[in-house]
């Protein structure tokens, strides 16, 4: 059974995913914040994570350099749905620019779960590349 560790700070998005996941026999391991997501990822093996990019404290894009560095072909479906006030474009827009995130699959908030696990077997792709 793949483990997928879910960091976002939204309650109901960690319980979507996680439900959704787990009805198609994923074991999900769901976190509030990116240093409990870390902290989740030293203690455990992840086939993949699933990161909200705009969180308090530790944001999405540290928590992916992060585990990037430890875990250097770990695929990753970064999420977020916050537009930024002056382009209207979301930081997902700009995550291609930043050379450790190249690879990163990226899903626009909100979606549905056939787009999830699409994201998640695109991330996959990428890391047997």
């Amino acid at each position: 059974m793949q483990r997928i560790l879910v960091i976002d700070d939204q309650p109901h998005v960690r319980s979507t995913i996680a439900i959704a996941l787990q009805a198609k026999g994923f074991h999900v391991v769901a976190v509030d914040n990116g240093a409990a997501g870390i902290k989740e990822f030293e203690e455990s093996k992840f086939d993949l994570a699933i990161v909200d990019i705009f969180m308090p404290g530790l944001d999405g894009t540290k928590v992916i350099k992060t585990l990037h560095d430890r875990a250097p072909g770990l695929p990753i479906v970064a999420i977020s749905g916050v537009p930024l006030k002056s382009s209207g474009r979301t930081a997902l827009d700009f995550i291609s620019m930043v050379p450790e995130l190249s690879k990163v699959v990226c899903l626009q908030k909100p979606f549905r779960p056939g787009d999830l696990l699409h994201a998640m077997e695109q991330a996959m792709g990428e890391r047997a590349a």
